[in-house]
């Protein structure tokens, strides 16, 4: 009669300390959603470079429920590069995830989807936008690294604030 393997402090680390399954977060795809690079004034913009032009960039996350422990979860990125009023170049990427999140306490989703989804995505949008303006004629623009978490905070913030001012309106009435 075969012994049945002892569990090993890899096995044993599977299982959450409460006994329950371990807390997983995986992703399951990645996916260009829509991409657009624009460069309305090429071929002059590319050969009568007197200065940097001045760049601003906006991000965005979403998320979305598809099923019962997936996620959709979409981070857009919008860069513009101008030099005076003449737009330079710019470039509009939404990036998307298809993440599965298991076993984590309710309270931690939005933190999960909000911050940790799109830091996991952020690397390989980064990359598309550098690949985008490179392939326009420009040097590649690097994104610097975005802090989700301060993100996610504001966004709480935001919505407090929204919350708190319907419910201030609501009592004066």
């Amino acid at each position: 009669m075969a012994k049945e393997p002892k569990a090993t402090a890899a096995n044993e680390g599977n299982a959450a300390p409460n006994g329950g399954a371990a807390p997983s977060l995986n992703i399951l795809a990645q996916y260009v959603k829509d991409l657009s690079f624009e460069n309305p004034g090429a071929p002059q913009t590319l050969v009568n470079r007197e200065k940097a032009p001045e760049i601003s960039i906006n991000v965005n996350v979403n998320a979305n429920p598809i099923a019962q422990s997936d996620y959709d979860v979409v981070l857009k990125l919008n860069a513009e590069a101008k030099s005076g009023d003449k737009t330079v170049f710019n470039v509009e990427l939404v990036y998307g995830g298809v993440f599965r999140i298991a076993n984590f306490p309710q309270e931690h989703m939005l933190p999960l989807l909000f911050i940790e989804c799109p830091r996991l995505l952020f690397p390989f949008a980064r990359q598309i936008i550098a690949d985008a303006t490179r392939n326009g004629g420009f040097p590649p623009l690097m994104i610097d690294p975005i802090d989700f978490a301060q993100m996610f905070q504001q966004r709480m913030a935001a919505e407090q604030l929204k919350q708190q001012t319907a419910a201030n309106t609501q009592t004066t009435n």
